[in-house]
């Protein structure tokens, strides 16, 4: 049987509206005026990893719920104008909207409209069977269609990758993507202590390999029981928008690993594709080339390695609060 596609992306497809605000948090104030204006464009966690892997020259298929509207009007011009195959299964609520507030520094603020995907969401079973049945690997969104289509995944014999964003280790609705997929991402963003919920992860999962991210800290990998700290990359130009970078980091993560490389060397491509991604405005979707991210590989430098610990102590940027407590069961698909 022929393989078609190297990553199938399952979820994720939607519009933002961007808007820059002179600051987060934004004070309240009756009105504000906003320049450089407010812009809607296509590109949600899944379309932005379909883009960085396409423009890495792996060979990506999207798909996803998607509405009758402008909104997904929006999503297949960009699928049609990068040259990535989109499987569009029909969506009576809508394509996802989200609206992200974008401070000077570039750190921004989601809000994600609820109201257009649901828990019984689901993908027809035998689009996602002919799909990987010529796919190599599948990275799965932590939207509520992929959930079900894990399983049929596994008996198709790929390989799945997922990022859980800001987990905060203990919200179930994270945990079928968490223990079902071989590379997990996820941010440190919520984690009272992260290198516990990595070990987690690994222990009762398939995970043979997590990534915790940490933005200008670097980023924690725990490969074969070893945990390695990853630094951060300069970025190449300003910072103006961290919007997609953990989708920049996981398409880069997904090259080296793919090609059968060292996971060390892996987390130095995300990390270098993170690091461009930062300095791409919010209203736009380029992602780093192949031929950019291997120049800059060839000067960054090493990794640092720590002993495996079966008891890990909370990490020195953890902070001094407790886990925060368990939320409601929901997806929350922040990049």
């Amino acid at each position: 049987m022929t393989t078609d596609t190297d990553v199938l992306v399952l979820g994720g497809a939607g519009v933002d509206t961007i808007v820059h605000v002179p600051e987060l948090p934004l004070p309240f104030a009756d009105s504000y005026m906003i320049r450089p204006g407010i812009t809607a464009r296509a590109g949600q966690s899944g379309d932005f990893v379909a883009l960085g892997l396409t423009a890495l020259g792996l060979r990506t298929h999207h798909l996803d719920m998607i509405g009758d509207d402008l909104e997904g009007g929006l999503v297949r011009a960009l699928h049609r104008d990068n040259g990535i195959p989109l499987t569009a299964i029909p969506q009576p609520a809508g394509t996802k909207r989200a609206v992200n507030l974008v401070g000077p520094d570039g750190r921004r603020l989601s809000l994600y409209d609820d109201t257009r995907s649901g828990a019984a969401d689901r993908f027809p079973e035998a689009t996602v069977r002919e799909l990987a049945a010529t796919s190599r690997h599948a990275h799965v969104v932590i939207t509520p269609p992929c959930a079900q289509a894990l399983p049929l995944l596994r008996e198709a014999g790929l390989t799945v990758s997922t990022d859980l964003h800001d987990w905060d280790g203990a919200n179930p609705y994270h945990e079928p993507f968490a223990l079902e997929a071989d590379v997990v991402f996820l941010s440190t963003t919520a984690l009272a202590d992260p290198e516990r919920t990595m070990r987690d992860i690994a222990a009762r999962g398939r995970a043979r390999i997590v990534v915790a991210t940490a933005g200008a800290q670097g980023a924690r990998l725990l490969a074969d029981g070893e945990l390695t700290h990853v630094p951060a990359v300069a970025p190449p130009a300003p910072v103006v928008d961290s919007n997609g970078a953990g989708d920049a980091f996981a398409a880069g993560f997904l090259l080296g690993w793919l090609n059968g490389e060292d996971p060390r060397r892996c987390a130095g491509y995300g990390a270098i594709a993170g690091a461009h991604a930062c300095t791409v405005p919010a209203t736009r979707t380029e992602a780093i080339t192949r031929a950019e991210l291997l120049a800059r590989a060839d000067g960054r430098p090493g990794a640092t390695v720590s002993s495996p610990s079966p008891s890990p102590s909370p990490s020195p940027d953890a902070g001094a609060t407790a886990a925060p407590p368990p939320a409601p069961p929901r997806w929350s698909p922040r990049r």
